[in-house]
C-alpha cells in the first residue's frame, strides 16, 4: 500500500496526473478540484493515495487532503459506487458540503453530481449517514484543507445549519428546517436562515 507521494507534477493526462518521486513516475487518478490546483512541474505537491485493485484493474487514486481520502474510502464502501463514481462527487462538492447533505439526506443535491441518479443518492445517504454527525461537520469545517470551492447555495445551506446548531438546536432540527426551505438554491445564507427559523417556529 502506499500511503502519500510527494513529489513534482510532471503532466497532466486528462483526469489524471503524473506525480515524479526519486524519478519514477506515478499516474494518479485525481479529483477536479485537485487538477484545478495542478502548477506543472514547479512545485512538490503531496498526494494521499488509494490503491484500487482488481483482477483486470490496479490504478492510484490521489487526494490532496486526509479527509478527502477517507471520505472516498467511505464513498466506495457503498454498493453501486464505484471509484469513478466516487471521484466525480468529490469533484462536485467539498467533503464538508457532502457530509451536509447526508446529515440533512439531501438527495438532490447529491445526484447533481456526475454519475449519480437519485437512487444511488438516496442509497448513498441511507448507507452512510450513520456513519456522519454533526460533530464531523463541524470538524471539517475547521479542518478542511482541500482548497475545493463549494457552489453558494452548497455555503449557504452550511452556513444555515451550522447558525442553527450555535442557536442550540439539535443536529436532526438543524437539518430537517434547511431541508424544507423551498428554493433554498436561490438564497443567500441569511435569507436561508430567517426561512428555517420560520420553520422551526411553526
Amino acid at each position: 500500500m502506499i500511503g502519500y507521494i510527494k513529489g513534482t507534477i510532471e503532466e497532466v493526462r486528462g483526469d489524471s496526473v503524473v506525480i515524479e518521486n526519486h524519478g519514477i513516475g506515478y499516474v494518479v487518478k485525481v479529483p477536479l478540484t485537485v487538477l484545478d490546483n495542478v502548477k506543472v512541474g514547479t512545485q512538490e505537491t503531496k498526494l494521499y493515495t488509494y490503491t484500487y485493485v482488481r483482477e483486470d484493474q490496479l490504478a492510484l487514486f490521489g487526494f490532496d487532503s486526509i479527509s478527502q481520502l477517507h471520505m472516498f474510502e467511505m464513498l466506495i464502501t457503498v454498493n453501486g459506487i464505484g471509484p469513478k463514481a466516487a471521484l466525480g462527487i468529490l469533484s462536485a462538492m467539498s467533503v464538508s458540503a457532502l457530509m451536509m447533505a447526508i446529515v440533512s439526506q439531501d438527495d438532490k443535491l447529491i445526484s447533481k453530481a456526475p454519475g449519480i441518479g437519485p437512487k444511488s443518492a438516496k442509497k448513498l445517504i441511507l448507507e452512510l449517514k450513520d456513519k456522519v454527525s454533526a460533530e464531523d461537520i463541524l470538524y471539517q469545517e475547521t479542518t478542511d484543507q482541500t482548497g475545493m470551492a463549494t457552489t453558494p447555495e452548497n455555503s449557504a445551506r452550511h452556513d444555515a445549519y451550522l447558525a442553527l446548531m450555535a442557536l442550540g438546536y439539535d443536529s436532526d432540527s438543524a437539518s430537517k428546517a434547511v431541508s424544507s426551505v423551498e428554493g433554498a438554491d436561490e438564497m443567500d445564507s441569511d435569507m436561508l436562515l430567517k426561512q428555517a427559523l420560520k420553520f422551526m417556529l411553526k
